[in-house]
């Protein structure tokens, strides 16, 4: 049993790669650190384990993604690195190479991508390439899986590797210090001192954590910064790590004169020629404004609302016929009936009627991703997060947010500085995730018929554009933190290949489901319950219920916001629970056969001012239970957390009250 660690270069195809030779999937993202922590799987031989590393430029890690590769490295069991290189980008992938080829492990290089290479006017040498590096070099298409089974064939031939460390003269005054560093860690237990050597003088953090537990922390510091004084005082260099950084970019355009050959020259690429139109500075920003309205004028006006009104005639329809028919001939009490039917048919069912909804924006999300397009967005948001306190990388996990804010949350570990990346961890929940797009349906589909798209448009906008003007009060307040460089990789444009398309949607959409047919099964059932008895016994008049004392505690509370119901504050309670859960409940409330008959029920209790007065409430205060947890997790932090959930109930208090007590000014009701 082997096991094979797969590292390489964000966007060089490597995510893709493990899961052709798993036979898993992974999700394939367009920027770094998607996969941020490493992630195993099975070799479809069942002869050993891939272990499927972060995107990273270099083992020096600037974040926690980098830091993950680092900590493998010095600490995993592994018996082989499979590096994955894009032929198109060779001269900036063999960086990472061959800092892990100064690691000492046996070593397999997959070149990818040759075909766009080639495009560009380059063709590669792999058998030149392969004894230059002194380790295989296979040609592979990790999309298509063109040779992937030659390369998987030689991991069993590990055994017959004699791999020795890569060497590269750095100069007489950085050897003797590598020489010297290396007789004082002896004691290390690690193949190649040299290795260790060379990342501790590059300024490898976690490589000199390892260091100070065998040489004294004073001993190393001296070394360091004598060897930095004696090199700069000769080189040209402005630190040690950059003079390290030249001495391999020298030996990397040796390598590229020897192995690769330039067949024509290339201006301008498709990819480039879209660039100059979708990141234009003043285009670019109305382009993907655009293209997020084009998506919600499908998930909603065109595609998605007629989806689910076929799945809701469904449910109501055959569904709860059929139920009722096999309660009614096992002779099941009222009790039971209605457990059954008000509780869990009408909770789950009134969320699963907008799946529909829910996987075509997940749909069209992943296409925008997979095609290389998101990336763009990044990089076009960076001079508008600049001016707020953050760079282009922070707007990732906000977009990430839109399908989910765990996931989002938990992306901001790719951001290199601590106050930048907690601040994006805290503002990530204000983006409006997939489980509030089943409220929002809910109500614009009863208040907003004509105008679904525009009206769920503005409330995405509407959090993006409050997480911004947040992040400048906090960055020059409680956040207050140093610049930082943004750095993003831009992929070509592809169409995304079908089968991956569907597998991302299933893969973002299925949390859904699952929720529907587990937390809130529950939910639904406790819910109803709470509707079902009251001080007086079961059976009670639902205005007598323990749901309606639970819900009225909070109604006068909510009354200047537009919705000062017993039946609003408790749907809002339970949507701490999971954000679903408030179409749950209204569904119980209300006592709704089917959708349509909710939304016209809500017609009395609702005015159309009042429901967007609701929908801007429920998009801003507090996050979900789950992203409650991995925001606390994430920040090691209870101050954090609460913190979290403190500002965004009060930010969705003032914005709510905002928009109605305005829209009353102006005459809307």
């Amino acid at each position: 049993m082997i096991n094979v660690a797969l590292a390489g270069n964000p966007n060089t195809g490597k995510t893709s790669l493990f899961n052709i030779l798993t036979g898993s999937y992974e999700y394939v993202g367009n920027w770094t650190g998607v996969t941020v922590e490493k992630k195993v799987g099975i070799l479809k031989n069942k002869k050993g384990q891939l272990i499927d590393l972060p995107g990273i430029y270099s083992l020096n890690p600037l974040s926690r993604d980098e830091g993950v590769a680092t900590q493998f490295l010095l600490s995993g069991d592994f018996s082989l690195i499979l590096n994955i290189v894009d032929a198109s980008q060779i001269e900036r992938n063999l960086y990472l190479t061959l800092q892990l080829l100064e690691y000492g492990k046996p070593m397999l290089i997959g070149l990818n991508m040759i075909d766009v290479a080639k495009g560009r006017g380059f063709v590669i040498d792999e058998a030149k390439l392969s004894k230059r590096l002194h380790t295989p070099v296979v040609p592979i298409g990790a999309r298509t899986g063109n040779g992937c089974d030659i390369l998987a064939s030689k991991f069993t031939d590990v055994k017959e590797y004699t791999m020795e460390p890569l060497f590269i003269d750095y100069g007489p005054l950085l050897e003797r210090a590598v020489t010297e560093l290396m007789a004082k860690i002896n004691d290390v237990p690690l193949q190649s001192k040299r290795w260790l050597a060379l990342q501790f003088l590059e300024g490898n953090v976690l490589v000199r954590e390892l260091l100070e537990k065998y040489v004294n922390a004073a001993e190393l510091q001296l070394l360091f910064a004598q060897t930095e004084q004696a090199i700069l005082a000769q080189a040209s260099a402005k630190s040690l790590q950059q003079y390290i950084r030249r001495a391999r970019s020298e030996f990397i355009t040796d390598i590229m004169n020897e192995c690769v050959t330039h067949t024509k020259n290339v201006e301008y690429t498709l990819s480039d020629r879209i660039d100059q139109i979708v990141t234009n500075k003043v285009l670019g920003v109305p382009i993907f404004l655009l293209f997020m309205y084009l998506t919600f004028k499908l998930t909603f006006d065109w595609l998605g609302s007629p989806l689910s009104d076929m799945l809701d005639a469904f449910i109501t329809g055959p569904v709860t016929n059929t139920l009722t028919a096999l309660l009614t001939a096992a002779g099941a009490s009222a009790f039971i009936k209605a457990v059954v039917l008000q509780g869990i048919v009408a909770g789950v069912g009134g969320v699963l009627v907008f799946v529909p909804q829910i996987f075509i924006l997940f749909f069209l999300i992943s296409f925008i991703e997979d095609s290389g397009y998101m990336a763009r967005v990044a990089m076009v948001m960076d001079k508008l997060m600049e001016m707020i306190g953050l760079n282009g990388k922070a707007f990732i996990p906000m977009i990430i947010g839109f399908g989910c804010n765990v996931p989002g949350v938990m992306a901001a570990r790719t951001i290199e500085q601590p106050n930048e990346r907690l601040l994006t961890i805290i503002l990530t929940p204000l983006m409006s995730c997939s489980a509030r797009l089943s409220v929002y349906s809910l109500f614009v589909g009863a208040f907003f018929a004509h105008n679904q798209a525009i009206v769920v448009f503005s409330l995405y906008v509407l959090g993006i554009m409050v997480a911004l003007s947040l992040a400048k009060l906090f960055s020059s307040t409680i956040f207050k933190q140093s610049d930082s460089m943004f750095v993003v990789e831009l992929p070509p444009y592809r169409f995304p290949q079908w089968r991956t398309l569907l597998r991302s949607t299933w893969e973002k959409g299925k949390g859904f489901v699952r929720k529907a047919g587990t937390f809130i099964f529950g939910g639904s059932v406790i819910i109803w319950f709470l509707s079902y008895a009251g001080p007086g016994g079961l059976n009670v008049n639902m205005n007598q219920s323990f749901l309606a004392m639970i819900g009225g505690a909070l109604a006068p509370v909510l009354a200047p916001l537009g919705f000062g119901t017993w039946q609003a504050g408790a749907a809002l309670l339970t949507g701490f629970l999971a954000k679903e859960v408030v179409v749950s409940t209204m569904n119980i409330i209300y006592v709704a056969p089917d959708m349509h008959t909710l939304q016209g029920m809500m017609a009395g209790f609702f005015t159309p001012l009042q429901a967007y007065s609701f929908m801007v409430f429920l998009l801003l205060y507090i996050p979900c239970l789950a992203t409650v947890a991995v925001i606390k997790k994430e920040t090691a932090s209870l101050k954090w957390m609460w913190f979290s959930m403190g500002y965004a109930l009060a930010i969705a208090y003032i914005i709510a009250l905002i928009f109605y007590q305005g829209g009353k000014l102006f005459g809307f009701h």
